[in-house]
C-alpha cells in the first residue's frame, strides 16, 4: 500500500502548489508562468531521474509507452494552460473545485478504457464530486476590490477536461517505464509546448519584466509541482487510476485551507457544504 502514501503526498504538494502559483502570476501573463516554472519542474525531474539511475533505461522505452508519453505531456500542457490562466481571472476557492471535478471523468475513463471496476460507493462518490463542485462555484459575497472577468469559469473546466485525459494516458506510459523517467518525458513536452504558446503568443517581451517576488513563488511552485508529479506517478505506477485519482484531488482541502490563510479567501456557507459533499465523494471513492 505504499503507492497509498504517494497518492496523499500528491495531494498535499498539488494543494500548496495552487496558492503559490496565485501569487507567482499576480503581475505575469498566465502563459509565460506557466513556461516560467515549467523549466523549474523540468530541473526537478530530471534530477530525480538520475538520484534513482534510471536514465540507463532510456533506449528500454517502446513505441507505445513513448507515445502515451507524449500525449499525457501535451494534455498536462493544455490543463495547465487552460488552470492557471483561469488562477489568473478567478479566486483559487472557485478554480480548485472544478479542476479537481477531473476526477469524475478520470474514473468514467478508466472503467470505459482500463477496464477498472466501479463499486457502488464510487458511483454516489461521483454523484457528491459533482453536485459539491456545483456548489462551490456558486457566486458568493466578495470584496468588491476590483472585478473579476468571467472567462476562469471556461478556463477551470477546461483544465479539468485535459487533467482526467493527463490521467489516462499516465497511467498507460509508465506502465513499462520507471516513474520518474516517465515524469521527466513528458515534462520535456509539456515544455516545449508551454514555450511554444508563449512565442505564438509573443509574451517573451515581458521576461524582463518579472519582478524578485513573481519569480520565487513561480520556482517555488515548480517545485511544489515536481514533487506532486513525482509523488502522484509513483503511486499511479503501483495503484489503480480509479483510487490514486480522486486521493490526489484531496489536495482541494489544502489548498481552501492555504488561500484562505495565505490570501484571505473566504468560503460561503453553500461552498462548505459543496467542499464537505467532495471530500465524502473522495471518501467514497477508496471504498
Amino acid at each position: 500500500m505504499l503507492w497509498l502514501l504517494f497518492a496523499f503526498g500528491s495531494a498535499f504538494f498539488a494543494g500548496i502548489t495552487a496558492v503559490l502559483a496565485k501569487i507567482g502570476i499576480e503581475h505575469i501573463n498566465s502563459t509565460l508562468a506557466t513556461a516560467i516554472r515549467t523549466i523549474v519542474v523540468l530541473a526537478f525531474s530530471w534530477l530525480m531521474v538520475f538520484v534513482a539511475g534510471s536514465q540507463n533505461t532510456i533506449g528500454l522505452i517502446n513505441g507505445k509507452t513513448l507515445l502515451f508519453l507524449i500525449l499525457s505531456g501535451l494534455s498536462t500542457g493544455a490543463s495547465w494552460l487552460c488552470y492557471f490562466k483561469a488562477l489568473q481571472l478567478g479566486d483559487v476557492n472557485k478554480v480548485a473545485p472544478i479542476d479537481k471535478s477531473s476526477t469524475v471523468l478520470t474514473i468514467l475513463l478508466a472503467f470505459i478504457f482500463l477496464g477498472e471496476p466501479l463499486s457502488v460507493p464510487q458511483v454516489f462518490g461521483i454523484m457528491e464530486i459533482g453536485f459539491g463542485t456545483l456548489l462551490m462555484i456558486t457566486k458568493k459575497q466578495v470584496e468588491k476590490t476590483k472585478p473579476q472577468s468571467k472567462g476562469w469559469l471556461l478556463f477551470a473546466f477546461l483544465s479539468a477536461v485535459f487533467a482526467s485525459l493527463t490521467s489516462i494516458f499516465g497511467k498507460i506510459g509508465v506502465e513499462n517505464v520507471e516513474s520518474n523517467l516517465g515524469t521527466a518525458i513528458r515534462t520535456i513536452v509539456v515544455l516545449v509546448m508551454a514555450w511554444l504558446m508563449v512565442f505564438i503568443t509573443g509574451e517573451q517581451k515581458d521576461i524582463k519584466n518579472i519582478g524578485r517576488k513573481e519569480l520565487i513563488f513561480l520556482c517555488l511552485s515548480g517545485i511544489t509541482t515536481g514533487l506532486s508529479w513525482l509523488c502522484y506517478y509513483r503511486a499511479l505506477q503501483d495503484g489503480p487510476a480509479s483510487v490514486v485519482v480522486p486521493v490526489d484531488k484531496l489536495s482541494i482541502l489544502v489548498t481552501i485551507l492555504f488561500s484562505g490563510l495565505v490570501l484571505k479567501e473566504k468560503l460561503s456557507l453553500k461552498a462548505v457544504v459543496g467542499l464537505v459533499l467532495i471530500l465524502a465523494g473522495t471518501g467514497a471513492m477508496l471504498l
